[in-house]
């Protein structure tokens, strides 16, 4: 399957091969956590949506709102991403700096989830100036949570302030 969406989208042969970017399976148990800024409803694997709303409810104590932007996606749903990109006249070599190919996306693995707050566009650097995103800094980590995509890290991807995973 992985094969046949890395061909259709035009992934090149190599992508992943040099050891830079993990690959991650289909998680197989999700459970919901709630609806994302659009009303879709998210799913998470369930150590994964514990400890999640467990950092929702201590950020909303604080005083801060934690949002879901996006929890887990298929192999599918990764490729729709990137088909709409393609569809909108994107190149291929900018939208796999944002979009990892089908079978490398930590959301696969159902531990990964995009994070935005009121007064914040979402999935955008502005994340890094609110309140959530200093909250997140400091508290995260008590959650198993770590911002996975740092500025200059060694999977290539852009810096994304607003994803976070859970250790397994």
């Amino acid at each position: 399957m992985l094969r046949e969406l890395h061909t259709e989208l035009g992934i090149p042969d190599d992508y992943g091969i040099d050891g830079l970017r993990s690959e991650f399976e289909e998680a197989v148990e999700l459970v919901d956590v709630g609806p994302n800024l659009v009303g879709r409803m998210q799913r998470l694997a369930p150590a994964a949506a514990s400890s999640w709303q467990e950092m929702q409810a201590a950020a909303r104590d604080d005083g801060i709102m934690l949002l879901i932007v996006s929890g887990f996606r298929s192999f599918e749903y990764q490729a729709g991403l990137i088909r709409k990109k393609i569809n909108a006249g994107q190149s291929l070599s900018d939208i796999l700096a944002v979009n990892a190919a089908p079978g490398y996306s930590e959301h696969h693995s159902g531990y990964a989830i995009d994070i935005a707050t009121p007064g914040s566009r979402p999935l955008t650097e502005e994340f890094e100036s609110s309140a959530a995103f200093e909250w997140l800094g400091e508290n995260a980590a008590k959650f198993g949570f770590s911002m996975s995509y740092p500025r200059q890290n060694p999977e290539g991807f852009i810096y994304e302030p607003w994803h976070w995973a859970k250790s397994r």
